[in-house]
Protein backbone atom coordinates (compact mmCIF):
# COMPACT_ATOMS: atom_id res chain seq x y z
CA UNK A 1 0.00 0.00 0.00
CA UNK A 2 1.21 3.32 -1.35
CA UNK A 3 2.02 6.07 1.74
CA UNK A 4 0.52 9.42 2.38
CA UNK A 5 3.46 11.94 3.31
CA UNK A 6 2.92 15.51 4.80
CA UNK A 7 5.81 17.10 3.27
CA UNK A 8 5.61 20.42 4.96
CA UNK A 9 7.35 23.71 5.85
CA UNK A 10 6.58 25.62 9.22
CA UNK A 11 7.78 27.69 11.70
CA UNK A 12 9.10 26.68 15.40
CA UNK A 13 6.26 27.42 16.67
CA UNK A 14 4.43 24.98 14.62
CA UNK A 15 1.87 27.49 11.75
CA UNK A 16 2.87 26.68 8.09
CA UNK A 17 1.79 30.21 7.50
CA UNK A 18 0.49 33.37 8.98
CA UNK A 19 -3.67 33.81 9.55
CA UNK A 20 -4.14 34.47 5.78
CA UNK A 21 -1.77 31.20 5.08
CA UNK A 22 1.27 33.84 3.35
CA UNK A 23 4.33 32.08 3.79
CA UNK A 24 6.87 33.82 2.32
CA UNK A 25 8.79 34.74 5.52
CA UNK A 26 10.41 31.01 5.11
CA UNK A 27 11.43 31.26 1.65
CA UNK A 28 14.67 33.01 2.56
CA UNK A 29 15.27 29.79 4.08
CA UNK A 30 15.47 28.36 0.75
CA UNK A 31 19.22 29.08 -0.01
CA UNK A 32 21.59 27.08 -1.86
CA UNK A 33 22.73 24.32 0.51
CA UNK A 34 18.60 24.20 0.88
CA UNK A 35 18.01 23.76 -1.94
CA UNK A 36 20.30 21.29 -3.42
CA UNK A 37 18.85 19.01 -0.86
CA UNK A 38 15.11 19.38 -2.03
CA UNK A 39 16.89 18.42 -5.86
CA UNK A 40 18.65 15.71 -4.37
CA UNK A 41 16.00 14.00 -2.38
CA UNK A 42 12.24 15.32 -2.98
CA UNK A 43 12.99 16.87 -6.36
CA UNK A 44 8.75 16.24 -7.20
CA UNK A 45 8.14 18.77 -4.53
CA UNK A 46 9.55 21.20 -6.26
CA UNK A 47 6.65 23.06 -8.49
CA UNK A 48 7.19 22.72 -12.09
CA UNK A 49 7.97 26.41 -12.96
CA UNK A 50 10.62 26.22 -10.51
CA UNK A 51 12.23 23.01 -11.65
CA UNK A 52 12.26 24.34 -15.14
CA UNK A 53 13.97 27.49 -13.67
CA UNK A 54 16.89 25.79 -11.89
CA UNK A 55 17.25 23.50 -15.17
CA UNK A 56 16.13 20.21 -13.13
CA UNK A 57 12.87 19.58 -15.13
CA UNK A 58 14.01 16.47 -16.51
CA UNK A 59 14.81 14.83 -13.20
CA UNK A 60 12.86 11.71 -12.81
CA UNK A 61 10.08 11.61 -9.73
CA UNK A 62 11.85 9.95 -6.18
CA UNK A 63 9.10 9.69 -3.93
CA UNK A 64 6.33 10.75 -5.59
CA UNK A 65 3.62 10.33 -8.44
CA UNK A 66 0.62 12.02 -6.93
CA UNK A 67 -0.05 15.32 -5.22
CA UNK A 68 -3.17 16.89 -3.45
CA UNK A 69 -3.60 19.83 -2.10
CA UNK A 70 -6.41 21.75 -0.73
CA UNK A 71 -8.31 24.78 -2.89
CA UNK A 72 -5.87 27.82 -0.33
CA UNK A 73 -2.92 26.19 -1.33
CA UNK A 74 -3.85 25.69 -5.22
CA UNK A 75 -4.96 29.37 -5.46
CA UNK A 76 -1.31 30.48 -4.86
CA UNK A 77 -0.95 28.96 -8.58
CA UNK A 78 -3.49 30.16 -9.74
CA UNK A 79 -3.43 33.97 -9.09
CA UNK A 80 0.43 33.78 -10.55
CA UNK A 81 -1.27 32.18 -13.71
CA UNK A 82 -0.23 28.66 -13.38
CA UNK A 83 -3.09 26.19 -13.38
CA UNK A 84 -1.12 22.79 -12.82
CA UNK A 85 1.60 23.92 -10.41
CA UNK A 86 2.39 19.78 -10.68
CA UNK A 87 2.69 18.81 -13.96
CA UNK A 88 5.19 16.35 -13.26
CA UNK A 89 2.72 14.30 -11.05
CA UNK A 90 -0.77 13.55 -10.83
CA UNK A 91 -2.37 16.86 -9.15
CA UNK A 92 -5.83 16.68 -7.29
CA UNK A 93 -7.34 19.59 -5.89
CA UNK A 94 -9.96 19.04 -2.45
CA UNK A 95 -12.45 21.65 -3.03
CA UNK A 96 -16.18 21.91 -2.84
CA UNK A 97 -16.26 25.28 -4.29
CA UNK A 98 -13.82 25.47 -7.63
CA UNK A 99 -16.29 23.84 -9.17
CA UNK A 100 -14.68 22.66 -13.04
CA UNK A 101 -11.22 22.21 -13.22
CA UNK A 102 -9.00 25.20 -14.98
CA UNK A 103 -6.60 22.42 -16.15
CA UNK A 104 -6.95 19.02 -17.69
CA UNK A 105 -3.88 17.84 -15.47
CA UNK A 106 -5.96 18.64 -12.41
CA UNK A 107 -8.54 16.81 -10.72
CA UNK A 108 -11.25 18.27 -8.53
CA UNK A 109 -12.13 16.25 -5.13
CA UNK A 110 -15.30 17.85 -4.47
CA UNK A 111 -16.64 14.89 -1.98
CA UNK A 112 -14.99 12.44 0.09
CA UNK A 113 -11.33 13.29 0.05
CA UNK A 114 -10.79 10.61 2.34
CA UNK A 115 -12.10 8.13 0.36
CA UNK A 116 -10.52 9.70 -2.44
CA UNK A 117 -6.37 9.27 -0.64
CA UNK A 118 -7.78 5.82 0.23
CA UNK A 119 -8.10 5.06 -3.33
CA UNK A 120 -5.03 6.19 -4.29
CA UNK A 121 -3.35 4.56 -1.37
CA UNK A 122 -4.21 1.54 -3.24
CA UNK A 123 -3.09 1.78 -6.19
CA UNK A 124 -0.59 -0.36 -7.07
CA UNK A 125 3.01 1.95 -7.53
CA UNK A 126 6.32 2.05 -6.59
CA UNK A 127 5.83 5.46 -5.58
CA UNK A 128 4.00 7.36 -2.83
CA UNK A 129 1.07 10.53 -2.12
CA UNK A 130 2.47 13.91 -1.56
CA UNK A 131 -0.01 15.80 0.22
CA UNK A 132 0.89 19.58 -0.14
CA UNK A 133 -1.28 21.25 2.27
CA UNK A 134 -3.10 23.00 3.42
CA UNK A 135 -3.82 22.99 7.19
CA UNK A 136 -7.69 22.42 6.74
CA UNK A 137 -7.31 19.20 4.18
CA UNK A 138 -4.20 17.81 6.27
CA UNK A 139 -6.45 18.45 9.38
CA UNK A 140 -9.10 15.84 7.65
CA UNK A 141 -6.30 13.45 6.29
CA UNK A 142 -4.64 13.28 9.73
CA UNK A 143 -5.79 9.86 9.98
CA UNK A 144 -4.90 8.91 6.67
CA UNK A 145 -0.92 10.90 7.32
CA UNK A 146 1.21 7.75 7.02
CA UNK A 147 4.53 9.87 7.42
CA UNK A 148 5.58 13.45 8.06
CA UNK A 149 8.61 15.41 6.57
CA UNK A 150 8.65 18.64 8.59
CA UNK A 151 11.18 21.01 7.77
CA UNK A 152 10.69 23.74 10.35
CA UNK A 153 12.67 27.27 10.14
CA UNK A 154 13.99 29.13 12.19
CA UNK A 155 11.16 32.04 12.77
CA UNK A 156 8.22 32.34 15.39
CA UNK A 157 5.30 33.55 13.90
CA UNK A 158 3.37 33.68 17.01
CA UNK A 159 -0.43 32.90 15.15
CA UNK A 160 -1.37 31.51 11.57
CA UNK A 161 -2.00 28.57 10.24
CA UNK A 162 -1.31 25.22 12.29
CA UNK A 163 0.36 22.25 10.55
CA UNK A 164 -3.08 20.37 10.78
CA UNK A 165 -6.58 22.55 11.02
CA UNK A 166 -8.55 20.17 13.08
CA UNK A 167 -10.21 19.39 16.56
CA UNK A 168 -7.84 17.47 18.88
CA UNK A 169 -6.99 14.15 18.40
CA UNK A 170 -4.03 13.03 19.51
CA UNK A 171 -1.37 10.96 16.78
CA UNK A 172 1.45 9.21 17.82
CA UNK A 173 4.76 9.46 15.16
CA UNK A 174 8.03 7.87 15.44
CA UNK A 175 10.86 10.00 14.76
CA UNK A 176 12.96 8.61 11.88
CA UNK A 177 15.83 11.03 11.12
CA UNK A 178 16.33 14.43 11.26
CA UNK A 179 18.96 16.75 9.34
CA UNK A 180 20.10 20.35 9.99
CA UNK A 181 21.24 23.13 7.96
CA UNK A 182 23.61 25.99 8.16
CA UNK A 183 20.69 28.21 7.67
CA UNK A 184 19.31 26.79 11.42
CA UNK A 185 16.39 24.60 9.23
CA UNK A 186 15.70 21.26 10.54
CA UNK A 187 13.97 18.88 8.59
CA UNK A 188 12.54 15.67 10.36
CA UNK A 189 10.64 12.78 9.10
CA UNK A 190 8.44 10.75 10.85
CA UNK A 191 6.64 7.71 10.31
CA UNK A 192 3.08 6.39 11.73
CA UNK A 193 2.75 4.71 14.52
CA UNK A 194 -0.06 2.21 13.87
Amino acid sequence: MRKLSYFIACSVDGFIGGPDGDATAMVSYVDEEFLRFLVAEYPETLPSQGRRMLGVDDLPNKRFDTVIQGRVSYDLALKEGVTSPYAHLREYVASRTLGESPDPNVEIVADDVVGKVRELKAEDSALDIYLCGGSKLAGELIDEVDELVVKTYPIVLGTGMPMFGSGFALSRFALESTRTFGNGAVVRTYSRER
